[in-house]
């Protein structure tokens, strides 16, 4: 008798042992979900460019935009040149600035002012609503004197290509310059350089062109 109600004891245990197992793992429901992300590289991608021109400052009828032209420079006569930045396709949203250096800074200077020359007078067209001038800097090392504008706003992400107004159409030299002066800047190179700069991360323009020199 106490075999069969020990045995019978055993039996209960186990089942409630077994109860106790399957409602333990019922009180454990568990769920899981996950995010995940994903970065690419945003980019910001400008070109530079200027209308083929002529030695004599006339257009090429019919040239693709180019990268250069060369010029003969006489007393009073006007050039064309037209540098236009263009804000590619994809893009994110920048600022965008352009400089202009003359070489043979000294010799100019010694033409047009003793003190420095300004010769955004000898930009024609120049787009002031568009482009701000933010002044000028000589470097004596480079006998070089750059001029610096920067465009009005941001410019967002494109989903096309963007092209800004020119910074100016021609230039002109004074018919005032005599063949003497003339001879002193032989050579003078005129280099138009554009530069664009992310605009998430800063204030305003003034604190990401600071970032970026």
């Amino acid at each position: 008798m106490k075999t069969r109600s020990k045995a019978l004891l055993l039996t209960l245990c186990a089942v409630l042992l077994v109860t106790a197992s399957v409602l333990g793992t019922m009180a454990f429901l568990t769920s899981n979900d996950e995010v995940v992300n994903t970065f690419s590289v945003g980019s910001v991608a400008i070109k530079l460019d200027e209308a083929k021109a002529n030695t004599d400052g006339s257009l090429v009828d019919g040239a693709d935009r180019v990268k250069a032209n060369s010029y003969k420079l006489l007393p009073g006569h006007t050039y064309n040149k037209d540098p236009m930045v263009t804000v590619l396709n994809g893009s994110e949203a920048s600022y965008i600035k352009m400089t202009v250096t003359f070489s043979k800074a000294s010799a100019l200077d010694a033409i047009f002012a003793p003190t420095g020359a300004d010769l955004t007078s000898i930009f024609n067209g120049y787009d002031a609503a568009n482009w701000v001038y933010k002044g000028n800097t000589k470097d004596a090392t480079a006998d070089t004197r750059t001029y610096e504008f920067w465009y009005k706003e941001t410019v967002g992400a494109p989903t096309a290509d963007v092209a800004l107004d020119a910074l100016f159409d021609s230039i002109t030299v004074p018919g005032t310059i005599t063949n003497e002066q003339l001879a002193t800047i032989e050579g003078m190179t005129i280099t138009v350089n554009a530069y664009a700069i992310q605009a998430d991360g800063f204030a305003n323009a003034e604190a990401a062109w600071a970032a970026f020199n």
